[in-house]
């Protein structure tokens, strides 16, 4: 029995043993729990096939599935003093930019680009939430500055992708000065009558919502984004009352008037164009897959923009 049990049986489970699945093949929704392969779940840019959840999706993905052929060219951001409070918690601000660059490959809470998207020349930024929560900095005060300033130089449209858990609290003033810096900056588009669109994704909260986050001309969420400034248990316990169901998601934010647009994210390059070729008073853009801009017409379209 013990030859049996010890010898036979393992070597027969071992040869009918299913082959060991890849850990990356399959991704489960948060929302409805249903597992979703995971080259279907990229092609519809982490939105759940099953129940339309809108699932994390990084900065460069998105700017892949915005411009035409996902070819886009990235905007230099002028590097800010390296942890100038020299602060210290668990671990040491220097230390958690090194790690958090190491994850995500990124330099910091936001990434600088311009291309085409759907032929229309735009500028966009985007807020990448996987790095220290997006948490806003002087490089992504700089970003900001750096998107306006590109925009105003090459007459474009500025679009603004937000995520962030607010200010980066290791850098304590200089992290809340961004505020009125992103808030000059947009001020500086609006100057040179260029529209700047704004895109609140989950989550968008604190200092970010208190200044670039709401001051688009267009203010656009995708569905169920956490939009706020304080925290709903904070609110709760400084007013003494129970909130209503969904506060502080989009769809409530868009019944009460603080955006305009509700938008699935497979469906936002199509609107975005639709918008910013009407702000820009252009024609309609061509309908169906448009090819990515040759070398010829983008310098073509620099040379008109100048």
């Amino acid at each position: 029995m013990n030859w049996i049990t010890n010898y036979v049986r393992p070597t027969i489970n071992s040869l009918f043993s299913r082959r060991e699945v890849p850990e990356n093949l399959w991704t489960k929704c948060d929302n409805c729990g249903t597992m979703l392969f995971h080259r279907e779940l990229a092609e519809n840019q982490n939105v759940c096939t099953n129940c339309d959840h809108h699932m994390p999706i990084g900065a460069r993905d998105r700017l892949a599935t915005l411009f035409d052929g996902g070819v886009f060219v990235e905007v230099a951001v002028p590097e800010p003093i390296a942890d100038p409070l020299q602060f210290k918690d668990q671990k040491k601000y220097g230390d958690r930019i090194k790690d958090a660059r190491k994850k995500t490959g990124e330099k910091d809470a936001m990434l600088v680009a311009e291309g085409e998207m759907g032929r229309t020349p735009v500028v966009v930024a985007v807020q990448d939430f996987s790095f220290m929560g997006g948490s806003m900095s002087m490089y992504v005060g700089n970003a900001i500055i750096a998107a306006a300033e590109r925009a105003i130089e090459t007459k474009r449209p500025l679009i603004l992708f937000s995520a962030a858990g607010g200010a980066r609290m290791q850098e304590g003033i200089l992290g809340l000065m961004q505020m009125p810096r992103t808030t000059i900056a947009v001020q500086m588009l609006k100057d040179a009558g260029l529209p700047y669109i704004v895109v609140l994704t989950h989550p968008t909260t604190g200092g970010v919502t208190a200044s670039y986050a709401m001051l688009g001309d267009v203010q656009i969420a995708e569905p169920n984004a956490l939009i706020g400034f304080a925290g709903a248990r904070v609110i709760e316990q400084t007013i003494g009352e129970k909130l209503p169901e969904g506060f502080q998601r989009a769809e409530y934010l868009l019944d009460h008037g603080m955006l305009d647009r509700v938008t699935k994210r497979t469906d936002l390059k199509d609107e975005l164009v639709t918008i910013v070729r009407m702000l820009m008073k252009q024609p309609p853009a061509i309908k169906g897959d448009l090819p990515a801009p040759t070398a010829d017409e983008a310098e073509k379209t620099e040379a008109t923009a100048e």
